[in-house]
């Protein structure tokens, strides 16, 4: 009987190793045809880094180790952030005509387009600490550039107008510090904040200064959005024309008197709040006091409406983008 047990134990113990043998190997052998697989159908690569770079045509100066490597952070960092940067590509269609026209206008390097592009995402944000719209004003800074401020209105989010006064800020900044780069820096921390540090570390440059870590990217990132988006399809992405958001065309009609009931107005305009607002996204409230009475111009859809197969010229153009 004891030698019937010992031999059980014996035949069992066999048992048991002959099954990890077995899921040992099948183990082995999932994780190679693992490993083969991902070998074979995933590819992750590094962007390419240009051999010479501008901004608003002032050289990087890429020969710098450093520069090179903050470049390449926010290269890697918005390449591989796929979904952001594909709305980027998307919504500049419908945005940077307008902002294009205008930089033009006001003698402003294109190249500032993309400083719009890091500040927003190309849409009416609001930050944590207020800044609000396209090019994301505080409300002091937007009002000494002549935005409109209020309860009922907030010019901030208007494209046209908010373009003009990041234009004349910008160029005040560029006046102060001698540079476009050094503009766009001072944009993001402040002139003051800028100003202090040049004097402190007793530089002129932006790529010699040692900033705060927002900073330190901020130029890196206009860099990196703007070298993508002019090379889309250098970096993975491959957009069609017919992908991307339009223009929405608009007639222009005149808003004045006080206590004007939005919703009304809209209606009586052939369209609704919803598209009043979207159209008009400074308008705050649904009922204008205007108590200045102060007469304003506000867009409507055109006759066209608002259907998709109406304001899309290319509607099928599966044409791939190669820059913005």
């Amino acid at each position: 009987m004891k030698r019937l047990s010992i031999i059980a134990i014996i035949l069992a113990s066999v048992a048991i190793a002959g099954e990890a043998f077995i899921f040992a190997s099948r183990k082995e052998e999932s994780e190679e045809m693992h490993t083969r697989a991902i070998r074979a159908d995933y590819r992750i690569y590094a962007p390419s880094i240009p051999d010479t770079l501008t901004f608003c045509g002032e050289r990087v100066p890429l020969n710098l180790f450093y520069v090179r490597e903050s470049l390449d952070r926010e290269l890697v960092s918005n390449m591989y952030y796929q979904s952001s940067t594909l709305f980027n590509i998307k919504r500049a269609t419908r945005v940077f005509p307008t902002i294009e026209r205008i930089l033009k206008e006001e003698g402003v390097p294109q190249d500032m387009k993309y400083l719009c592009v890091i500040e927003s995402g190309l849409q009416n944000a609001t930050s944590p600490a207020g800044a609000q719209g396209y090019w994301q004003f505080m409300k002091t800074t937007g009002q000494k550039y002549g935005l409109e401020v209020s309860d009922e209105i907030d010019m901030r989010n208007d494209l046209e107008a908010s373009t003009r006064a990041a234009c004349r800020y910008l160029k005040d900044l560029k006046r102060r510090f001698g540079g476009w780069t050094e503009a766009a820096a001072a944009y993001n921390c402040g002139e003051g904040g800028l100003g202090k540090r040049l004097a402190n570390q007793q530089q002129v440059s932006y790529y010699e200064l040692l900033l705060n870590q927002e900073t330190q990217r901020y130029v890196y990132r206009i860099l990196a959005l703007k070298i993508i988006m002019q090379h889309p399809q250098d970096y993975g992405f491959y957009v069609r024309r017919c992908d991307t958001y339009p223009e929405l065309p608009s007639e222009e009609v005149k808003l004045e008197g006080q206590n004007v009931d939005l919703v009304d107005f809209a209606i009586s305009h052939g369209t609704t709040y919803k598209m009043l607002r979207t159209y008009n996204p400074w308008l705050t409230s649904s009922t204008l006091k205007n108590k200045g009475s102060k007469t304003y111009t506000v867009r409507v859809p055109s006759k066209k409406g608002t259907e998709y197969n109406t304001i899309v010229k290319g509607k099928h153009d599966t044409t791939i983008i190669e820059s913005i």
